[in-house]
């Protein structure tokens, strides 16, 4: 048999990208989904995602997924896994490669993510979603939380400029515990990738509280010499 009989007798499928996007705003790790436009189970809530193009790997087709609902390119990512059980998607026989994605929320085009029915829901607010999407979102906060402990993934979350505290209420997102204050910033101080401004946060007290900013040239230096980061 030649190559192109082979290939032409080959069982054909469509391949998707589902992205989990994660959040952080006013405190909480939050997600990116939507009410989803086309039969099957339109009206219904869903990850943001599309069907991987001819021209396009599967690393392009969630990147430009990722750029049309949030308008923002060369953002954290990274794949997540293959689901491709046969029933998984109702209309079709569908494989799908999910990534999750850290951005800060503040960044995104909030009308641009408007305009396409995406709305950011706190964890715990994350209703039924479409097909195995929830899976998907437990499988990418296991990986999220296994990453987060050993690299700096967490500061992709905040703001350039952020203060100890907000830092910390990160980790108790990521994590869904509580983590003792004196211990934390000791820990995180000790690893010595941040770098303290001068400037103060005043929003909750008049005395403030010191802003820092994450140092990507000076970890990557101590990783090299051996640092180990962990949280």
């Amino acid at each position: 048999m030649n190559a192109a009989s082979f290939y032409a007798q080959a069982p054909k499928h469509l391949v998707a990208v589902d992205c989990i996007i994660f959040g952080f705003d006013e405190g909480k790790l939050k997600l990116l989904v939507m009410k989803r436009k086309v039969a099957p189970m339109e009206g219904e809530w869903s990850l943001v995602g599309g069907f991987v193009q001819a021209e396009e790997s599967t690393d392009d087709a969630a990147g430009r997924v990722l750029k049309l609902t949030t308008g923002l390119e060369n953002i954290y990512m990274d794949q997540l896994h293959c689901y491709g059980e046969v029933n998984r998607d109702t209309g079709a026989r569908v494989i799908s490669v999910a990534y999750y994605a850290l951005i800060r929320i503040r960044d995104h085009d909030r009308p641009l993510a408007q305009e396409h029915g995406a709305h950011w829901l706190e964890l715990h607010e994350i209703p039924t979603l479409i097909f195995d999407h929830n899976r998907m979102i437990n499988d990418a906060l296991v990986q999220l939380r296994n990453n987060a402990h050993f690299h700096p993934i967490g500061f992709e979350l905040l703001p350039e400029k952020f203060t100890l505290s907000q830092l910390r209420s990160l980790y108790e997102e990521i994590y869904q515990k509580t983590l003792d204050k004196r211990n934390f910033r000791k820990k995180i101080l000790s690893l010595d990738v941040m770098e303290k401004l001068e400037e103060k946060d005043k929003t909750s007290s008049k005395k403030g509280a010191h802003l820092y900013r994450f140092d990507p040239a000076r970890y990557e230096a101590l990783m090299r010499k051996g640092l180990v980061f962990e949280i």
